[in-house]
């Protein structure tokens, strides 16, 4: 399994509503696709003042899985234009890890 994490900054006056994005458009849009081996997303915010912090956390099978979501060029960021017009900064790139223990299912 493979762990992609990625961070975005957001200033206060738009952390809900970049929030929101997420919830009802990225996300559910992300799942649509039914990529093959995609396992999930979870999202984490941290309040840092002027500056809200967002870390999306997915969970893919492989890399194979990981390119299909995100390209070839899979370590890139996939940031649509709708957040991209909300986020003050990002990450250009994500990370992946090999995932040692897999998270716990969770309710949402």
């Amino acid at each position: 399994m493979i762990t992609r994490v990625w961070h975005g900054w957001t200033t206060q006056a738009n952390a809900s509503i970049y929030e929101n994005l997420l919830r009802s458009e990225i996300f559910t849009g992300i799942a649509a696709r039914q990529i093959a081996g995609y396992r999930g997303i979870s999202l984490c915010r941290r309040d840092l003042g002027e500056e809200v912090e967002f870390v999306t956390i997915m969970w893919f099978d492989s890399l194979d899985a990981v390119r299909a979501f995100a390209g070839e060029s899979y370590e890139h960021a996939v940031v649509p234009p709708k957040a991209r017009a909300v986020l003050s900064r990002f990450d250009a790139t994500s990370a992946h890890y090999e995932t040692v223990v897999p998270p716990p299912i969770a309710s949402s």
